[in-house]
Order: structure tokens, then C-alpha cells, then sequence
């Protein structure tokens, strides 16, 4: 394989941007939401242990908790259906291009 042929492919760079940019903007989506979480733990704990209702045991910081993690896995489904959709098909061209 000619890396250097690879390298300067023009779908190749559109490639490389496309998934340097969603992952990044994912990443930082993630990062901004852990740790408002982290800030919100830090200077408000009190907030975090209100019961979800009177007389309820499960509090709001169980409640936030589970779902910072359930966003992790939404942002990765996003990622896996941008890959599978675009990712895929500008490899399946650079290929094509490359024989």
C-alpha cells in the first residue's frame, strides 16, 4: 500500500476531517457534560441528594448519575450510525479509487 498515494486522496482528507470533527465534538459534549456534574458534586452536593420524591430513597444524584452514562452510550450509537453511514461509504470510495 502507497500511503502517500492514501494520504493526499482528496476523499481520504475529507475522511480524516469529518471523523476528527464528529469525534471531537462528541468528546467535548461528553467532557462538558461530566463535568457539570463534577462542578455540580463539587459546589452544590446538597442538590444532588434531594429524594426524586418525598418519602423516595432514590435521589436526583443516582437519577443524574445513570443518565450522564446513558448519554455516553447515545453519543456512541451516533457515532457508530455516522460511521456506518458515511464513514463506510468514503472508505468503500477511497478503496475504489486507490485500485
Amino acid at each position: 500500500m502507497d500511503y502517500d498515494r492514501v494520504g493526499r486522496n482528496p476523499l481520504f482528507k475529507q475522511l480524516s476531517f469529518e471523523r476528527n470533527c464528529l469525534g471531537g465534538g462528541l468528546a467535548l459534549t461528553m467532557i462538558t457534560v461530566y463535568f457539570s456534574f463534577i462542578l455540580i458534586v463539587a459546589f452544590s452536593p446538597a442538590s444532588l441528594g434531594i429524594p426524586t420524591h418525598p418519602g423516595a430513597a432514590l435521589t436526583w444524584g443516582v437519577v443524574v448519575g445513570a443518565s450522564i452514562l446513558s448519554f455516553g452510550f447515545v453519543l456512541t450509537a451516533i457515532y457508530v450510525i455516522c460511521a456506518n453511514r458515511r464513514f463506510d461509504a468514503l472508505t468503500r470510495r477511497i478503496q475504489e479509487e486507490l485500485k
